[in-house]
C-alpha cells in the first residue's frame, strides 16, 4: 500500500466479498482496493504538426485517484519534449470534476504527467521521466491524424513577408492572447498593430519577418507612441525561435512605461534583461521617431531619431549575440493587465516602414 492510498472502512463483509478479495489483490487492487494508483489520461487529443510558435491548440484530459494539491504537467514533442503551455507556466490545475485543460503549442506528439506538489519539472526532455520521484503517472498521445495544422496569416510588409501571432504568448512574462484581426497593412503601406478588448478579454499583435537576416542595420520609423497607456508595451526585437535558451539571440527596442504612468518611455535592451548595463532608457516625445540597430561582431548600437534630433543612442559590447536563425519581431502587447484597475484604453500603432542593410 503507498501513503496515498485510501484506508478502508471497519464493518463486517457478506462471504461473497470476503472471497473476493484475493481475487481483488491479485488484480492490482484497483477500483476497489485501498492500493489504487493515480491515472492520468487525455481525452482531447490536438492534431500532429511539427510545431513552431505560432500554432496551439486545446488539450484536455482526465485524472484518478489524484491528491487535493496534485498537478498536471504537459509536453509536446517537436524534436524535444517541450513544456506546455510556457516554460514560466509549466502546471496545468486540475479542477473540482477531476478534468484538466490547457492551451499547448502543437508537436507530432503530447505527454501529460500527473505530478506531486513539490515536482520541479525540466522546460524541455530527451524522453519523459518514468513514474517516481515525484511523477505519479505519466501518459501520452499521438498527435490526431488528418486534422488541418494552424494557419498563419501573412502580411506584406515594407517588401517583406510577416508572419501574424495567432497563439498565445508570455511576452512580459505572462500569458497574452493574440489576434490576427489587429495586424493589417493600410492603403499607405503602413502597419497597423492594436491592442483592443475582445468577448471581455484584452487580445495582442504581432508580426515576425519569415526569414533572417544577421548581422547589418534594422530600423523602424514608428508614428507616435507617447499617448500609450502606462501598460502597453511596443516591442521591435530579435528573436530566435528555434533555439532553447531563454533568451534567444533577443536584442530590443521596448517603447513602454512598464506601468509608472511619469517613468520614462522607451528603453534598449540586450538581454538578458536582469544584467543592469544590458538596459538602457530614455525618453522619446510625441511624434514620428526612427529607431536604428548596427548589429556587427561584438557590438550592437542602437539610437532614436525625431526628426533631425537624436534622442538617445547607446552601443552595447557586452552579451552581444552572433547570428542564427534570428528573426525581426514587431509586436503590441499588455504588461500585467491582471494587476491594474481595467481603466486603460485600446491601443494602436503604425510602423510606416522597415528597412534593412547588410
Amino acid at each position: 500500500m503507498n501513503s496515498r492510498s485510501r484506508k478502508s472502512q471497519p464493518g463486517q463483509l457478506p462471504l461473497s466479498a470476503v472471497l473476493l478479495l484475493p481475487v481483488l489483490a491479485l488484480a492490482g487492487c484497483r477500483g476497489l482496493g485501498s492500493d489504487s494508483r493515480p491515472t492520468v489520461a487525455i481525452t482531447q487529443v490536438p492534431p500532429a504538426d511539427a510545431g513552431g510558435p505560432q500554432k496551439i491548440d486545446f488539450i484536455a484530459g482526465r485524472v484518478t485517484g489524484a491528491g487535493q494539491d496534485d498537478r498536471v504537467v504537459l509536453y509536446a514533442r517537436s524534436s524535444m519534449w517541450w513544456i506546455q503551455p510556457f516554460s514560466n507556466q509549466p502546471f496545468t490545475t486540475i479542477q473540482p470534476d477531476s478534468t484538466w485543460k490547457s492551451t499547448t503549442h502543437l508537436g507530432t506528439e503530447y505527454a501529460a504527467m500527473l505530478v506531486a506538489p513539490n515536482y520541479l519539472p525540466n522546460p524541455k526532455v530527451a524522453s519523459l521521466p518514468p513514474v517516481g520521484d515525484g511523477v505519479l503517472a505519466v501518459t501520452t498521445a499521438a498527435g490526431a491524424p488528418g486534422e488541418q495544422p494552424a494557419i498563419t496569416k501573412v502580411l506584406r510588409f515594407s517588401g517583406y513577408d510577416w508572419a501574424v501571432r495567432a497563439a498565445d504568448s508570455s511576452r512580459g512574462g505572462e500569458p497574452n492572447s493574440y489576434s490576427p484581426d489587429n495586424a493589417w497593412v493600410d492603403k499607405q503601406g503602413y502597419l497597423h498593430l492594436r491592442m483592443t478588448l475582445l468577448n471581455g478579454k484584452w487580445t495582442c499583435a504581432e508580426v515576425n519577418l519569415a526569414r533572417s537576416l544577421g548581422y547589418g542595420t534594422y530600423s523602424f520609423v514608428v508614428q507616435d507612441t507617447a499617448h500609450f497607456n502606462p501598460f502597453a508595451v511596443l516591442g521591435l526585437f530579435t528573436w530566435d525561435d528555434m533555439r532553447s535558451d531563454g533568451f534567444r539571440n533577443e536584442m530590443d527596442f521596448q517603447l513602454s512605461r512598464w506601468g509608472i504612468p511619469d517613468g520614462k518611455n522607451a528603453q534598449y535592451v540586450m538581454q538578458p534583461f536582469y544584467v543592469p548595463q544590458n538596459v538602457s532608457r530614455f525618453t522619446v516625445p510625441a511624434g514620428a521617431v526612427m529607431y536604428t540597430l548596427r548589429w556587427a561582431p561584438g557590438s550592437a548600437s542602437f539610437s532614436a531619431v525625431h526628426g533631425a534630433e537624436t534622442i538617445s543612442q547607446h552601443t552595447f559590447t557586452a552579451s552581444v549575440p552572433t547570428p542564427d536563425s534570428e528573426t525581426i519581431h514587431i509586436g503590441l502587447y499588455d504588461y500585467h493587465h491582471n494587476l491594474r484597475s481595467g481603466t486603460a484604453k485600446p491601443t494602436e500603432v503604425v510602423i510606416e516602414k522597415f528597412q534593412y542593410l547588410p
